[in-house]
């Protein structure tokens, strides 16, 4: 998933946040610095997983892309920074849940939360959220999206269809064992107009 549709939904939808939202690769790097002042937020790739495929000759997957959300809060004041987490989910929840971070997604979910890392000066809290997409295209005048589609835009249109029949019986006497003797008995084409 593109992080910047995230980051922009984040930025003008989080007002506690005074538009204090960044990418980031790792939580370990978090937990070393965080050059933003607090409050302020973190989005993180976290995983993403498929269903099997659905379908016999197509592909049909759906993919599920997780991301976290890390707020970083002052904690010298423990009371002020839970009453904040608290204000602070809420406005992320109205920023994302239900928000399609691109054309191919369905709308973003929430899957909890949980802290991080608290010290004296700081707490870490992440909270979870994915967005599902289908992998697979449903019209053939989309663009190919897996190996499976990219080779079947390769063949040629289906026009029609030509049957020749060489039938077993009845069985030529002149050959040794019954079967067809090359000798077509029926020929009928068909075509196809699109």
């Amino acid at each position: 998933m593109k992080i910047t549709p995230i980051l922009t939904q984040l930025r003008e939808q989080c007002p506690t946040l005074a538009r204090r939202v960044a990418a980031g690769f790792d939580l370990a790097t978090l937990l070393a610095d965080t050059p933003l002042q607090s409050p302020c937020a973190y989005v993180l790739p976290s995983a993403d997983s498929a269903g099997r495929n659905t379908a016999q000759n197509v592909t049909l997957q759906t993919v599920r892309d997780r991301f976290d959300v890390v707020l970083v809060l002052d904690a010298s004041d423990p009371t002020k920074a839970l009453e904040l987490l608290h204000e602070l989910r809420a406005e992320l929840w109205r920023a994302l849940v239900g928000f399609k971070p691109g054309g191919d997604y369905v709308g973003i979910e929430y899957d909890g939360s949980e802290p991080v890392s608290v010290n004296g000066s700081r707490v870490l809290y992440r909270l979870r959220f994915f967005a599902e997409f289908q992998l697979g295209r449903n019209l053939a005048s989309q663009p190919a999206e897996s190996w499976h589609e990219r080779e079947l835009d390769g063949l040629s249109s289906f026009t029609g269809v030509t049957v020749r029949v060489d039938a077993i019986d009845p069985a030529d006497p002149n050959l040794k064992h019954p079967g067809p003797d090359g000798r077509l008995e029926l020929t009928f084409s068909g075509g196809v107009t699109p």
